[in-house]
């Protein structure tokens, strides 16, 4: 039997728990030394109103708040997770067991509280939860990797163009720089990142491929930075960013012309600092990653327009690379097309074993201003059409209106003005009623991938929509 107060106050003090005693309400009466030594206050202080929100993780206080409530109202014995912050400033994870007392009516007129510190336990879980979502990422990368249809397996070609390429990715390669690759649309720029990270001392760690314009701006930082759990609506547990995947080896950040001007800052503070926060977050997260950059964009143009920030060109631009547009390599067009029909045919169970000679003729002659993501797809069809050994394909895939004007000029939709540019794009959505992918889309028309279009149409501020009645 406890004789009385005191001696209650000396149970309580002996236990190796933070302990606190409320009243059926949840106010603090009492806390032991180890639970006000914890929180560097006194009693007063932690009998405050306010003592939840001054120690309760913020992150948590809501969540906390309703389960605490709920376990009150019930009346029953309950338990809950939350971080505490000490007073050395830093949070710690306890397991908090509430208990209630009931008096001889059945009425409860005390709740006893424990708080057990599993701090190291939480970590743990925590670190195994990433290394999870880590192999899970790369998991999927993996798949991606597997089943993409790339567009190309390896490097073709022997043009003088292409051998400058070359030599520029055997002298960048063995170093750690930064590279920012320019070229037109379809010219293969994933292809010379990959080159680059194969033959550089990081080419057994992980290359990772990032599509900027094929992500919402709203979502582009959370995709390369990670987020928290709760950082936005949707959030339902962290996740690990494309940084993170890419830890020790390479990420490819292709269409960076696309990256919203908030998300720049960051990637900026990356390349500077070697560090950054996922969305949500406060914890500095260190990385080791080479960035390979790549855009058709005219990066100096969107600068003078604030669409891109300076600082963050010149970091990426340390050794650049421009990547030749398929005009410019008619040597090479046989060797990819011969490259290209074999590849199809084995893949379709084909035998081809000769080129139309006017088809050749063709093809060396057409500007190509989809590049070489335009051969392949003009070559794939024209394998699964072909019925016959001898290979041809139909000219008039090769003679469309926006294409014709763009082969008649070496000017691309990467280089013209932007009022240029908008009135090509809205030409190609009228001639499709407003469609942008697909085989008679606009994004086709121009020899982009959809998303690019999507992209330019958003920044264009094109209504897409407005074609669709024509």
């Amino acid at each position: 039997m406890i004789q009385g107060e005191g001696e209650f106050q000396q149970i309580v003090e002996a236990i190796a728990q933070a302990v606190y005693v409320l009243s059926p309400g949840g106010k603090v009466l009492y806390a032991n030394r180890l639970a006000l030594d914890f929180v560097g206050l006194g009693l007063k202080d932690v009998q405050a109103d306010d003592i939840e929100k001054r120690v309760w993780h913020p992150g948590d206080f809501e969540l906390v708040r309703a389960e605490h409530d709920r376990g009150f109202a019930a009346g029953v014995p309950f338990e809950l997770e939350l971080r505490a912050r000490g007073k050395d400033g830093q949070y710690r994870w306890f397991l908090a067991r509430f208990n209630p007392t009931r008096d001889e009516r059945g009425q409860v007129f005390r709740w006893y509280a424990t708080a057990t510190d599993i701090d190291d336990r939480k970590k743990a879980e925590e670190r195994l939860r990433d290394d999870k979502e880590k192999l899970r990422r790369e998991n999927i990368a993996l798949r991606e990797e597997v089943d993409k249809a790339s567009m190309f397996e390896e490097i073709v070609g022997a043009s003088a163009p292409l051998k400058a390429v070359l030599a520029r990715v055997a002298k960048v390669a063995p170093t750690d720089s930064t590279v920012l690759i320019t070229g037109e649309t379809g010219t293969g720029k994933e292809l010379i990142a990959r080159a680059i990270h194969r033959h550089s001392e990081r080419s057994s760690h992980p290359f990772v491929s990032v599509n900027c314009a094929a992500i919402s701006q709203s979502l582009i930082a959370s995709e390369l930075f990670g987020h928290e759990k709760g950082a936005f609506t949707g959030a339902l547990q962290r996740r690990l960013g494309r940084f993170e995947l890419a830890e020790g080896g390479t990420i490819f950040l292709d269409e960076v012309g696309e990256i919203p001007l908030e998300t720049q800052v960051a990637l900026l503070r990356v390349l500077q600092e070697r560090e950054f926060e996922r969305v949500g977050g406060d914890r500095l997260i260190k990385t080791n990653v080479r960035v390979i950059a790549a855009t058709n964009r005219d990066l100096q143009s969107a600068i003078v327009t604030n669409a891109f920030r300076s600082d963050l060109y010149y970091r990426f631009n340390v050794f650049p690379i421009e990547v030749p547009p398929l005009r410019e390599r008619k040597d090479d067009i046989r060797l990819l097309t011969e490259y290209f029909i074999d590849r199809f045919a084995r893949k379709t169970a084909k035998t081809i074993k000769r080129i139309d000679k006017k088809t050749l003729e063709l093809l060396l002659e057409y500007s190509w201003p989809g590049n070489i993501r335009e051969l392949q797809n003009v070559i794939e069809r024209s394998v699964i059409l072909c019925d016959t050994e001898n290979f041809s394909v139909d000219e008039n895939w090769l003679s469309r209106a926006p294409q014709q004007e763009l082969a008649a000029s070496p000017v691309t939709l990467s280089k013209i003005s932007a009022a240029r540019e908008k009135e090509m794009i809205e030409a190609a959505l009228a001639a499709s009623k407003g469609r942008v992918s697909g085989p008679s889309g606009a994004a086709t028309e121009l020899g982009l991938s959809p998303s690019t279009l999507e992209s330019k149409i958003r920044a264009l501020k094109i209504d897409k929509y407005r074609f669709k009645s024509n």
